[in-house]
């Protein structure tokens, strides 16, 4: 495409509340397992958040981020329970700030899944006396005794007074996520973890105010989003992504999930961010063909039928089919998780499949000159032999194997 006839769609500026990313796309956030002591963020999560923001990306995502110890997903996950964890993470949004990206946290309590191994480890649940011997105060909770599956122990159901404590866990955290300069907060309410669960007629079986009916189990959710929006500063987005579908049979559906959107838009939230599955072990592979962007059905109905703005997450390779998606009206933004891992430049690259900014003038000022002085050379390997245009397909293949 050619500048005389602006920027693809994907390389168009959005502005959600007081905040312009300037393309749409997203770096989903992707656990590392890699905290310092105290789940305070360090060099790995300096260098693993700041290469995206090199690489192009106009919004990046911290991993979830718990908002007290004993609701990790792993060990070494980071947080933002604590006062100290704050100055960390500011150094890590100033870096990403100023290399032209926006940069947000997501926010979770992993609830009857916290406590496992890291996914080079195995990924499975840790035992109630491996939790232990950590000496740290893990906790696995739930809205109802159920345990997310045969590896994990059976949850202590909350009551009253540990849901409103969790809220107020959340809004703290918030706190702190402003303190460190976010410019956009995530409210984790999907995959099997906290406020999944409690939305889930599997995992909850309450026959109070927070279960039983569909309003009912959809309280936690919407009081959290309602607790935070309310300390999260007016100007900032707030983001909550959601397993659209939770892979169970008669479980958590679409359905569900466009009301529940259209709650959470009149609390204050701006974008669902729809992802899928989750709610037990068994839900992991769920029966929804994963092909590419096979989840962006879900982004499309939730925003036709909810009218918010969605992100679409999974299975998306390239600038050409994250195009696609947003042409088709599938989604505003544009998630990458595990293809950025592969390709930290993802951004730059999908610019220029797109024949968006083949000057590299978006690129960092350390790199872009080096590559338009290149740039002469390859087009000439172009044209001979093939030999590059072959290297480069079999990249490609290995990038979307």
């Amino acid at each position: 495409m050619s500048p005389d006839h602006g920027p693809p769609r994907l390389f168009t500026p959005l502005t959600v509340r007081d905040v312009t990313l300037k393309n749409r796309v997203v770096v989903s956030p992707m656990c590392q397992h890699s905290a310092e002591p105290g789940g305070v963020a360090g060099a790995w999560h300096l260098v693993h958040l700041g290469k995206f923001a090199l690489g192009g990306a106009g919004l990046i995502f911290v991993e979830s981020t718990a908002v007290e110890p004993g609701a990790r997903i792993g060990i070494r996950d980071v947080g933002l329970w604590s006062d100290a964890q704050v100055a960390p993470f500011k150094s890590i949004v100033d870096f990403v700030h100023a290399n032209g990206a926006a940069i947000g946290v997501q926010l979770a309590h992993a609830g009857r899944k916290a406590g496992s191994q890291a996914l080079w480890e195995g990924g499975r649940a840790l035992t109630v006396e491996q939790l232990r011997a950590t000496g740290e105060p893990w906790r696995r909770v739930g809205p109802s005794a159920v345990a997310a599956g045969p590896e994990w122990s059976v949850p202590d159901a909350l009551d009253r007074e540990g849901i409103a404590e969790i809220r107020r866990m959340f809004a703290a955290a918030a706190e702190r996520a402003d303190r460190a300069g976010f410019d956009v907060l995530e409210l984790h309410f999907g995959h099997g973890y906290l406020v999944a669960s409690f939305l889930s007629p599997h995992a909850n079986l309450r026959d109070d105010a927070y279960g039983g009916s569909r309003e009912n189990r959809m309280r936690l959710a919407i009081e959290i989003a309602r607790d935070v929006r309310a300390v999260w500063p007016e100007g900032k987005p707030l983001f909550v992504r959601i397993s659209a579908v939770d892979g169970t049979a008669d479980g958590w559906g679409l359905d569900d999930s466009v009301v529940l959107a259209r709650e959470l838009k009149a609390v204050g939230v701006d974008v669902i961010d729809c992802s899928s599955g989750g709610l037990s072990d068994e839900t992991r592979n769920m029966n929804v063909p994963r092909g590419l962007g096979f989840q962006v059905p879900f982004s499309e109905r939730i925003r036709r039928e909810a009218e918010v703005m969605t992100q679409a997450v999974g299975v998306i390779l390239d600038g050409p089919q994250a195009e696609s998606i947003l042409e088709e009206g599938g989604a505003d933004l544009i998630a990458v998780g595990r293809q950025a891992l592969y390709d930290p430049y993802w951004a730059h690259h999908a610019a220029h499949a797109l024949g968006y900014d083949l000057g590299f003038e978006g690129w960092p000022v350390q790199h872009g000159p080096w590559l338009a002085k290149r740039a002469p050379l390859m087009e000439k390997l172009k044209h001979r032999d093939g030999a590059l245009e072959s290297l480069t397909g079999v990249r490609r293949q290995m990038g979307e194997a």
